[in-house]
């Protein structure tokens, strides 16, 4: 064979191959993507085209995931997409009730150990209590395994009325038995209490607005009012909001007839105008709202409806700043959409949306801009803008474009080493810490009365020490110089898991600067 012919062979072959490449890209023929057709149409053309003829196996249902979230990227920052396995979560804390057994648990030394059961739920019906260890359900090991909260809770939740079979260790007696236990509906409070403060003024603290919201608030206020309250303190520090209805719903328990509560207007400029109505049960008492920059949606629209209409006075810092009304879209695979089909208008005219240019983590996490520029500490850094100014029922000036600024500010401390250690406090951190001091020895502490717990805790140096070493291997820096506030929340939290959620907040509340601050106000 002549060296030509090796040369040429090569060279062939590769021109072939480099042809064969090019044809590749049109072989075989598939449904033509470049037809002068709709977005929508394009997109379900692309995915039929994916799931056809793509060379490796996908899951299409993770591409329209990632599509539509990119999609609802390019509105506002509320329009959401929400997948099956979170809408389930959301949903139940929205309706208020799920279907389980009762318990509050963490892992803990790889075992679910029970904090707390939920009063008269299947759990302490069936004989649980806390401090125990659940080792199985029916067959399947919980302990000494990497189990994820989805499979954990696929164990333990269940239909109403079917039952689990549990295998029970009891610390302290040292014994391992069964025990069956019948899955009921079982609440999540979106109001965590509602109590006296002093003799005349109550307090009811609101965590977010679900189905349930307006009878837990109006049982609390009926209650509150049968114990002689003539001023009312109503917290949504914290809360970012819920549902519309129920927000208007309390208002309308403060305000008079025909009173303005909200305005929405959608995109076709149509407006629904929500007022008041004759059956508020605490219309002459007065009213104090507590707000801070985690306040939001259906919290200002109850702190604006307070604010406008001069009904009460709106205590803390200015609100987050959302002005915007959501629906809910079902996308039939158990997945939804909360689009933004409106925006509503306090009782002035205002919207107290915020600008929303920035829609990456900067809208939602603006604390760092407040404390930048100063606002947590001097109400006279809140910037606002004269173009929009509005007036109360009774010509007072308030402000739209970026939350609800309070009647009366009350700012962050300036020690940001106690601001810090505040935070550190209200983390699960300390619920853990007290779990595990309980557990050492739970039948001391549960012979205890309340005030026997007090002296334990502040005249025993052992707790604070345990808890500065805790603390320390956790990785963290506290700054301990103030020891009677972290007491007073070591103290508070031992209250809550042996005691009741009631006396807890008693105790927190009395060194609140803004519930401090609402009764100077008196």
């Amino acid at each position: 064979m002549s060296s030509s012919r090796k040369i040429f062979f090569p060279l062939a072959i590769s021109i072939a191959v480099a042809f064969g490449l090019l044809l590749g890209n049109k072989l075989p023929k598939a449904d033509d993507l470049t037809q002068n057709v709709s977005g929508k149409t394009k997109l379900n053309r692309l995915l039929d085209f994916i799931d056809r003829e793509y060379v490796d196996d996908v899951n299409t249902d993770s591409i329209v995931d990632l599509t539509v979230d990119k999609i609802l990227k390019n509105l506002d920052p509320h329009s959401v997409y929400i997948n099956k396995k979170d809408l389930v979560a959301v949903s139940e804390s929205m309706n208020g009730n799920f279907v389980g057994i009762g318990i509050n648990f963490y892992m803990y030394k790889d075992s679910v150990a029970v904090i707390k059961t939920i009063k008269d739920g299947p759990s302490e019906k069936a004989g649980i209590k806390a401090g125990d260890r659940i080792l199985f359900a029916e067959n399947f090991q919980l302990f000494d395994k990497n189990i994820s909260n989805d499979t954990l809770f696929s164990k333990l939740k269940g239909e109403v009325g079917s039952e689990v079979n549990l295998t029970i260790f009891r610390k302290s007696t040292n014994e391992k038995f069964d025990l069956i236990v019948k899955r009921d509906v079982i609440p999540i409070k979106s109001v965590d209490v509602a109590l006296k403060i002093t003799d005349e003024v109550g307090y009811i603290k609101i965590n977010r607005f679900a189905e349930t919201t307006f009878d837990e608030f109006h049982s609390g206020l009926l209650k509150l009012k049968s114990e002689g309250i003539q001023s009312l303190i109503v917290d949504v520090r914290g809360n970012g909001g819920g549902y519309l209805e129920m927000a208007e719903k309390i208002a309308d328990e403060f305000l008079k007839n025909h009173e303005l509560i909200v305005k929405t207007k959608n995109k076709s400029g149509n407006e629904d105008i929500s007022l008041a109505t004759e059956e508020g049960d605490f219309e002459t008492g007065k009213i104090y709202v507590l707000i801070d920059e985690n306040t939001a949606s259906a919290s200002e629209i109850l702190a604006g409806a307070i604010q406008d209409n001069d009904r009460g006075t709106i205590v803390g810092r200015r609100s987050f700043g959302k002005g915007l009304v959501q629906r809910e879209m079902p996308l039939g695979d158990g997945s939804a959409v909360r689009l933004t089909v409106a925006r509503y208008y306090t009782p002035s005219g205002r919207s107290i949306q915020k600008p929303y240019e920035d829609k990456a983590e900067g809208y939602f996490n603006e604390f760092e801009k407040r404390f930048a520029n100063g606002e947590l500490y001097d109400v006279d850094s809140i910037k606002v803008a004269d173009s929009l100014k509005y007036k109360t029922k009774k010509g007072r000036i308030v402000y739209g474009g970026g939350g609800i600024i309070p009647d009366v500010f009350v700012p962050l401390s300036d020690n940001h080493a106690e601001e810090a250690t505040n935070m550190i406090m209200q983390s699960g951190l300390v619920d853990y810490f007290v779990f595990e001091e309980l557990d050492k020895n739970r039948a001391f502490f549960e012979k205890l009365s309340l005030e026997n717990l007090k002296t334990e805790i502040y005249d025993n140096d052992k707790y604070l020490n345990d808890f500065k070493n805790y603390v320390t291997q956790g990785g963290l820096l506290l700054d301990f110089t103030n020891e009677d506030k972290v007491l007073k929340y070591l103290y508070a939290e031992f209250v809550r898991q042996l005691f009741n959620d009631e006396a807890h907040y008693k105790i927190l509340l009395q060194e609140d600067e803004m519930v401090k601050k609402v009764l100077e106000l008196r």
